[in-house]
């Protein structure tokens, strides 16, 4: 039996309706719905068709119907109308996720306190996101006339955007013909392939929203600059004062100038690869100021496509064995508390056990 138009239209209603109320769905709440131009008899005959089909069942207690297995297979397939987020559904994700990246800065500021004060050296913390950053969808929001909202999910789950306002009025099909067109040409691609010819390409192909795809781009390219960037604190450096190799006032002054979070944001970079513990001795060190000492570093893993590093900065001379085993202690026990809980696994049986009769 042919799965007509309308069949599909009446058991995309059927799922969609019973989505929502969890409740067997009969002929009379179909025909109530705004874009159903159909008698309830004709509705009853393709539901009863699509139920012999396989699509819909009907319990036994109930005169309505429900979504089979294939049913609602056919309706993610085929049936399934685009989702739009609204303005507050789209600021509840981003808040969601800056509010768990403010605790890790938060967090990022306190580990570098309690290194500073284990190893009575400056110290410092960072967290970055691992991989390279791409777009994974895009989402255009409608928001008034000649304004829109531009919705990126970028790799690691994380979510941006933001509210364009352009003397320009597109229709919903339109809006949804750039945002097919932006997912197919632009997503899954590292920030060096948003070229000028990559833009220009999606303007020939965007009829009347070429002009937004320069402000779209302008974006992306700035998220996905973002995305990558790493998150630093650093604590202690007055400590240095106190050791033999820093009581020369200017010394002391320029090695203090370069421990600071621009000076140092390189760093989190030349763990890239490493493995274990690494340590930059005195003139391995890029900046010249940071000649005449040595930097130590270990990282940690924080999930959800994060990285975390900690470390410390001190004279040549420090004891390497201690503030390594104790970089060490503090990456083991932070990997751990940031770590997503396990499953519990169930015991498996043993020959004291009952077993189930056979």
């Amino acid at each position: 039996m042919e799965l007509t138009e309308r069949k599909k239209k009446v058991l995309r209603s059927v799922v969609d309706l019973y989505i929502r109320t969890a409740e067997p769905v009969g002929s009379k709440a179909i025909t109530e719905l705004p874009d159903m131009n159909y008698s309830s008899a004709t509705i009853r005959n393709e539901m009863a068709d699509l139920t012999t089909m396989g699509y819909l069942e009907q319990p036994h207690t109930s005169a309505g119907r429900v979504p089979s297995a294939a049913g609602y297979r056919l309706y993610v397939d085929e049936l399934m109308l685009d989702y739009r987020l609204s303005v507050d559904e789209t600021k509840s994700i981003t808040s969601a996720i800056e509010e768990k990246m403010n605790r890790v800065d938060k967090m990022m500021e306190k580990v570098a306190k309690l290194v500073s004060q284990a190893t009575n050296l400056p110290a410092i913390s960072a967290a970055s996101r691992q991989g390279g950053a791409a777009v994974l969808k895009f989402n255009l929001l409608p928001s008034g006339t000649g304004s829109f909202i531009l919705v990126l999910t970028l790799t690691g789950d994380q979510v941006v955007n933001k509210l364009i306002k352009l003397p320009l009025s597109l229709s919903d099909s339109e809006l949804n013909l750039l945002t097919a067109l932006l997912n197919a040409t632009m997503t899954e691609l590292p920030l060096e392939e948003f070229t000028a010819e990559l833009m220009e390409k999606v303007m020939r192909s965007a009829g009347a929203a070429a002009s937004l795809v320069p402000v779209i781009v302008d974006f992306t390219t700035e998220a996905l600059k973002n995305h990558g960037s790493t998150n630093m604190a650093v604590a202690g450096q007055a400590r240095l004062l106190g050791l033999p190799e820093y009581r020369d006032v200017d010394k002391a002054q320029r090695v203090l100038a370069s421990i600071d979070e621009d000076a140092l944001s390189n760093l989190p970079a030349v763990m890239e690869g490493a493995n274990g513990t690494k340590v930059i001795v005195g003139p391995e060190n890029v900046a010249d100021e940071l000649k005449d000492t040595s930097v130590v570093m270990t990282k940690f893993d924080i999930g959800d496509g994060m990285q975390g590093m900690i470390g410390v900065v001190g004279p040549t001379r420090m004891d390497y064995a201690k503030v390594t085993a104790r970089l060490s202690c503090f990456a083991e026990n932070l990997s751990k508390m940031f770590a997503k809980p396990e499953a519990p696994q169930l015991p498996s049986p043993t020959e004291h056990e009952e077993k189930p009769p056979k």
